[in-house]
């Protein structure tokens, strides 16, 4: 697993206001950014998976586009980056597309295993 680990930073303006919400932004070597928002303020840590999820130490906020907030509680969540999640904006591995010819190739491997 070749995970690229991102740098924490605050985000936005050193106000007040931004830095009781616990807002951070991660920026990594993959060029990926974004904004979550910590429990109490506290740091968190992102790590940006090739072709993957961003994993991000939970609990874990993030505003949607309509205004509301997804919430997770969860010690680690698995932020989607591809878009095709049913469950956006949490991953539920939608980037793992699996074809036909994946499917026959494993089904032959399997075969030739058995005695």
């Amino acid at each position: 697993m070749n995970a690229k680990r991102s740098e924490v930073t605050e985000a936005g303006p050193a106000s007040g206001a931004d830095r009781a919400s616990g807002a951070v932004a991660a920026s990594g070597a993959s060029g990926a950014s974004g904004t979550t928002t910590a429990a109490g303020g506290a740091p968190v840590r992102h790590v940006t998976e090739p072709d993957g999820p961003e994993l991000v130490e939970g609990p874990v906020e993030r505003p949607r586009r309509d205004g509301s907030t997804a919430r997770s509680e969860r010690p680690v969540v698995a932020v989607c980056t591809c878009r095709r999640s049913r469950i956006y904006p949490w991953c539920d591995t939608s980037h793992r597309a699996r074809t036909r010819g994946d499917e026959a190739a494993e089904g032959s491997e399997r075969e030739g295993e058995r005695p």
